[in-house]
């Protein structure tokens, strides 16, 4: 199911949540997570006190995900892909996709294109989704 978000609801969806996992990828290809707190701004998700490692990771491989666990089994996941960049020693990251994701199977066989779990795909506005 897919549901548009406007900017206003991505911002409720992020103030539902206490904290984010940035990942990043290093030169070898290897995860890297860090917890963050992101502020929703003028589109962008902006963190500060990133570390030397976050920011090498960064600098060679742009693109990131964010996810904010759920607070109980019950509830979902948000995940944010996104574009990043560093703008002085605040961190800005363009959202190019928002799925809210729960591992709740369902019974039966997998619609095409499903992932067997409880995904709700956010579709983010186009303006959302252009580079600053």
């Amino acid at each position: 199911m897919s549901i548009p978000v406007e900017l206003g609801e991505l911002a409720k969806a992020v103030a539902q949540y206490r904290f984010a996992y940035l990942l990043t990828s290093s030169v070898d290809a290897a995860p890297h997570a860090v917890a963050v707190v992101p502020v929703l701004e003028g589109g962008s998700l902006l963190v500060h006190g990133i570390g030397r490692r976050t920011r090498d990771n960064l600098a060679a491989r742009p693109a990131v995900g964010l996810v904010w666990p759920p607070s109980s089994e019950a509830d979902y996941s948000l995940i944010v892909d996104g574009r990043a960049q560093m703008d002085g020693e605040v961190l800005r990251i363009v959202p190019t996709r928002a799925v809210l994701h729960r591992p709740a199977p369902r019974p039966g066989p997998v619609a095409p294109g499903g992932c067997g779990s409880d995904c709700v795909e956010l579709e983010l506005a186009a303006s959302e989704n252009a580079p600053r």
